[in-house]
């Protein structure tokens, strides 16, 4: 697919990610990374006689599917400027080995910044299992490039991700 810019957003288009299993490799894999080594992640025996009865994958291992995903749909490969935050963001049920998630992405709102060639893209995420069910949701809000000669540039020079 290719990128999409300010201009070509709507509010209310949704766009659906493939799906992926979440595996014990990526548990471990990013346990490394983060330094996380919880054994509510690593220890099958222990988490086990938890409160969930099984090993859960790290809540911000499932935001980082999330990024992936978005990432994966190929939507901004061009157009993004600058992350500006994550809000909202709830973990609603856990996310265990073994689970397929995949993405569901709304675009809540845009605006058009001052300097006319940026928008700011309010995107309504949910990262949903295999059952339906919305394990993590939020919104995170983005910078999207204008396409060159979209929109009139009212000012030059300055570079500030918060205008």
């Amino acid at each position: 697919m290719r990128s999409l810019y300010f201009g070509d957003l709507t509010e209310g288009q949704t766009f659906v990610s493939h799906a992926r299993t979440m595996t014990e490799s990526d548990v471990v894999g990013f346990s490394g990374l983060s330094g996380d080594f919880n054994p509510i992640h690593l220890d099958k025996e222990s988490s086990a006689r938890g409160m969930f009865g099984q090993r859960v994958a790290q809540g911000v291992l499932g935001l980082a599917f999330v990024t992936g995903f978005i990432d994966s749909l190929g939507l901004f490969r061009s157009s993004m400027g600058a992350m500006l935050s994550i809000d909202q963001w709830t973990f609603n049920h856990p996310l265990f080995i073994g689970d397929t998630v995949h993405l569901e992405m709304v675009i809540e709102s845009k605006r058009l910044t001052s300097r006319g060639d940026r928008g700011v893209v309010r995107r309504k995420i949910k990262l949903v299992n295999q059952d339906g069910v919305i394990l993590q949701e939020g919104v995170i809000t983005v910078m999207i490039l204008c396409r060159l000669g979209e929109t009139p540039r009212s000012r030059v020079a300055r570079v500030s991700v918060n205008d």
